[in-house]
């Protein structure tokens, strides 16, 4: 059960945020095995001058379209499977809804089932199997 926070200026339509989530998702699910329904994500959407970001540090250049998306994950992933995705991220942003690849910066945050509590009070490690199913 993965958690995007994704963090972005004010200022870009529905459509925008909308094709971001969804390309986010998608490329989940082509590259590290997430299930199509598993989707939890939250858009955050700042003021300029609440985003201080270095426009050229490992990349850019960045421009003002820059996105900031940082994945939680339940378990680790593999080196290729998250090489897989930084780069399909980029192409499908790219795609839709047009973000250059230079604007976004992508982190992983692995973590233990223990950290989680999807509903009631439990840690998502005392659930059963088939309640992690989509």
């Amino acid at each position: 059960m993965p958690y995007a926070r994704i963090s972005l200026r004010k200022g870009k339509p529905p459509q925008y945020l909308r094709a971001l989530a969804d390309g986010i998702h998608q490329a989940m699910v082509e590259c590290i095995a997430v299930p199509p329904k598993d989707r939890f994500q939250v858009i955050h959407q700042h003021e300029a001058e609440e985003m201080i970001i270095d426009p050229d540090y490992g990349g850019g250049p960045r421009s003002d379209d820059f996105v900031l998306v940082t994945l939680h994950l339940g378990r680790p992933r593999t080196k290729e499977a998250k090489a897989a995705l930084y780069a399909r991220m980029a192409e499908r942003l790219s795609a839709s809804p047009g973000l250059a690849p230079a604007d976004l910066m992508v982190m992983l945050i692995d973590g233990e089932m223990d950290n989680w509590s999807f509903s009631h009070g439990r840690q998502a490690s005392q659930l059963p199997p088939e309640a992690l199913r989509p």
